[in-house]
C-alpha cells in the first residue's frame, strides 16, 4: 500500500468531521502528555529539566489554589502556608539534623520501602534513616488538609477583603513559627540535609530528571482530581458558592461543609507538593515560603483563567518558565547591548530579581484587559437572534410544571403552619405576628404592597433570615431556626424576587445544582468515578433535561449556554426550574412574573 492509499484509508476509516470535540481534547491531551514525557530524553540540558521540574512544581500549587479561589471563590493570599507545612512535615523526618532515630524501623520495614537509609552528606560511613519519600507524600497532603480545616473554621463567615486578610496573617504566621521552634524546623537556619527519595534502592540525588518525572505525574493526577471535582456535585456546589451564597445555600448547598472540603482539598495539594519541592532542594528555610510565593500562584491562576482547570496549568507553566528561562537571557541580551553602545545603567538590569514587580505589572494588565485569562473557564455562546427571541413557544412533549413531581404529602395536617411569626432588623419590625395555615395540595397567594413583608415571611420560613418570635411547622416537623440547606432537604424549595441564578454557569448546570440535596456523591465517589457514581449523574441529567423540556424550545436549545446570556424572561424560566430539580413538597415562588411581559406571564401561566 501506497502512502496515499494508506492516507486516502485513514481518511475514509475515521473522517475528521465525524471526531468530536471530546475526543480531539483527548488527542491533544495525549500528545502533550506524550512531548512532556519525552521533554528529558529529547532535550538533555540539566538547567532546562531544571527548570521545567519546577514549573511543574508550580503548576501543581496552582490546581491546588484554583479549587480554593478559583472553584469555591475564596480568596486566599496566604496559600504558601499549607506549601510550608507540607514541605516541613516531610523534611523533619528526612532531615538527619532533626529526623527521629528509625533503625530500629530498618530491617521490619526496609522491604516494603516504608524506610530508607542514606549517608550523611560527605561522610561515608555514617548511615542515617529516613521515613520513604513516597509514604511521606500522602501523609503531608493529609497534614496539610487537616491544617485547611483547622484554619477554615474561624473564617467561614468572612468573605472578600476580610478573607484576604485573615489568610494573608496566616500565611504570615506559618513562616514565624517556623523560625521560631528549633526542635522541629531548625529554626532560621532551616531544615538542611533532607534525604533525597529513594526507588528500589536507587536515590534520585540532586539530578533533576527523576523529579521532573515526580512532578509530572503529581501535576497529571492533580489535573485529573480537578477535573473530576469540578464536573461532580461537589464542584458545581463549590462554584454555587462561588456565585451567589444565599442562592446556594437555598438549593441545598451546605456552605460550611463545602467550604471545609474547599480548603482541605487545596491545602491537600500544597502539601503533596511541599513534600516534592523540599526533597528536590534537599533543604527547606522559611523565606522560601513567604508572601511572595503566595502572590506568584495567584497571578498565575489569573494569567491562566480562574477556575479553568487547564488554564491554570499553562498560566503557572508560561510564567514560570518565563521567570527561568526568558528573564534571564533578556538580562544577557540587555547586558551586551549595553556594553555595545556603552549604556551603565543597561549593564546592571537583572530582570530575575524584579520578578515580583513583573508578576504584579501581569496581574494588573489580565484584570484590566482579559479577566477570564489564557483559557477561560467561562464558555461563550453568539448572542440569540432577532428570530429565536420572538419565536413562538414549543413544548416539549411534556405535560406542563404539573408533572413535575414533588413529593406526595398525605395526611390531614396542615402542611405549612405558621404561629406568630415575628422579624425584625434593628427596630423595624418586618413581620408582625404572622399566623397562617396552608393544607397539602393547595394553593396559596400572599398579597401585599412593597415593603410589607412578603418575602421577608419567605426568607424567614427557608432559614435566610432569623426570627425573634414563633414557630414555623413542615409536614408536622418544626423547622424553625433551620439553616437553609435543611430547610430545602424538608422539601421546601423558593425563587427569588429578585432573580438570583449562578450567572457563569450553563442552564444545565443551574438545574443540577438545585438536584444537590436529593444526590449522594462525595467527594471520593467522585475521584473514583464509580459506576453508582456515574449512573447518578446520568440520571440526574436526563432529570434535568426532563424539567428543562417543560418550557419547549424556550430553554431545550439553550442548556448549554451560561445563564448570563439569558433573556430576562429565560433566566425566571431557569430559577423555576432549579427550584422545582429538588423536588419540593412546597414551592414558595416570590413574584415569578415581576419583570416579565403580559405575553410571557401568560404563557408561563399556561406551562
Amino acid at each position: 500500500m501506497t502512502v496515499g492509499e494508506t492516507f486516502t484509508w485513514l481518511r475514509r476509516a475515521a473522517p475528521l468531521g465525524r471526531i468530536d470535540r471530546r475526543t480531539w481534547e483527548r488527542i491533544a491531551i495525549a500528545c502533550l502528555f506524550g512531548a512532556a514525557v519525552l521533554f528529558p530524553i529529547a532535550h538533555r540540558n540539566d538547567g532546562d529539566i531544571d527548570a521545567a521540574a519546577n514549573a511543574l512544581t508550580f503548576a501543581a500549587l496552582a490546581l491546588g489554589l484554583n479549587i480554593v479561589v478559583g472553584l469555591a471563590g475564596l480568596l486566599d493570599l496566604g496559600y504558601a502556608a499549607f506549601f510550608a507545612i507540607g514541605a516541613y512535615t516531610y523534611g523533619a523526618a528526612a532531615s538527619w539534623q532533626i529526623a527521629p532515630d528509625w533503625s530500629s524501623f530498618w530491617e521490619p520495614f526496609q522491604w516494603l520501602g516504608l524506610v530508607a537509609r542514606f549517608h550523611e552528606a560527605g561522610v561515608a560511613d555514617v548511615v542515617h534513616f529516613q521515613v520513604s519519600f513516597w509514604l511521606m507524600m500522602p501523609i503531608a497532603a493529609l497534614v496539610a488538609a487537616f491544617f485547611g480545616v483547622l484554619f477554615g473554621f474561624p473564617t467561614l463567615r468572612l468573605k472578600g477583603d476580610y478573607l484576604a486578610i485573615v489568610t494573608l496573617g496566616f500565611g504570615e504566621i506559618v513562616p514565624i513559627v517556623a523560625r521560631n521552634t528549633p526542635s522541629v524546623t531548625n529554626g532560621a537556619m532551616g531544615l538542611n540535609g533532607v534525604a533525597a527519595p529513594q526507588l528500589f534502592g536507587w536515590s534520585f540525588g540532586v539530578d533533576a530528571t527523576p523529579y521532573y518525572y515526580v512532578g509530572l505525574g503529581l501535576v497529571a493526577f492533580l489535573i485529573l482530581t480537578s477535573q473530576r471535582l469540578k464536573f461532580s456535585r461537589i464542584g458545581r456546589a463549590w462554584m454555587a458558592i462561588r456565585e451567589d451564597e444565599i442562592a446556594a445555600a437555598a438549593m441545598g448547598v451546605n456552605r460550611t461543609k463545602l467550604k471545609l472540603l474547599a480548603f482541605a482539598t487545596g491545602a491537600a495539594f500544597a502539601g503533596a507538593t511541599g513534600t516534592l519541592f523540599v526533597a528536590k532542594l534537599q533543604t527547606a528555610t522559611p523565606e522560601m515560603f513567604g508572601f511572595p510565593v503566595s502572590v506568584m500562584i495567584l497571578v498565575m491562576i489569573v494569567f491562566g483563567g480562574i477556575g479553568s482547570v487547564w488554564g491554570v496549568v499553562l498560566g503557572a507553566l508560561i510564567l514560570q518558565l518565563l521567570q527561568s528561562w526568558f528573564l534571564e537571557d533578556l538580562s544577557g541580551w540587555l547586558h551586551s547591548l549595553g556594553r555595545l553602545i556603552h549604556v551603565e545603567w543597561l549593564q546592571r538590569i537583572e530582570l530575575a530579581s524584579s520578578i515580583e514587580l513583573i508578576f504584579g505589572l501581569i496581574l494588573v494588565f489580565m484584570m484590566l484587559y482579559r479577566r477570564e485569562g489564557l483559557i477561560p473557564a467561562t464558555r461563550r455562546v453568539a448572542p440569540l437572534t432577532t428570530e429565536e427571541q420572538t419565536a413562538a413557544p414549543t413544548r416539549g412533549g411534556f405535560e406542563g410544571l404539573k408533572g413535575l413531581g414533588a413529593v406526595e404529602e398525605r395526611g390531614s395536617d396542615p402542611l405549612l403552619e405558621i404561629a406568630g411569626l415575628t422579624v425584625r432588623f434593628g427596630g423595624l419590625v418586618a413581620l408582625g405576628e404572622v399566623s397562617l395555615s396552608m393544607p397539602a395540595h393547595s394553593v396559596l397567594a400572599v398579597i401585599g404592597p412593597n415593603g410589607s413583608g412578603k418575602s421577608t415571611l419567605f426568607n424567614a420560613v427557608t432559614g435566610l433570615v432569623s426570627a425573634q418570635s414563633g414557630r414555623v411547622r413542615f409536614a408536622g416537623q418544626e423547622i424553625g431556626g433551620l439553616a437553609p440547606h435543611l430547610v430545602l432537604d424538608r422539601g421546601i424549595a423558593r425563587t427569588f424576587q429578585n432573580i438570583r441564578l449562578f450567572p457563569n454557569l450553563t442552564v444545565l448546570e443551574n438545574v443540577l445544582i438545585g438536584m444537590h440535596a436529593r444526590l449522594h456523591t462525595g467527594a471520593v465517589e467522585a475521584l473514583l468515578r464509580l459506576p453508582r457514581t456515574r449512573r447518578e449523574e446520568q440520571e440526574a441529567r436526563d432529570k434535568a433535561m426532563e424539567i428543562l423540556a417543560v418550557f419547549g424550545n424556550r430553554l431545550m436549545p439553550r442548556v448549554d449556554h451560561v445563564v448570563s446570556s439569558l433573556s430576562y424572561a429565560n433566566r425566571r424560566r431557569v430559577e423555576i426550574a432549579r427550584a422545582l430539580a429538588s423536588r419540593p413538597k412546597l414551592l414558595l415562588l416570590d413574584e415569578p412574573t415581576a419583570g416579565m411581559n403580559p405575553a410571557e406571564t401568560l404563557e408561563l401561566a399556561d406551562q
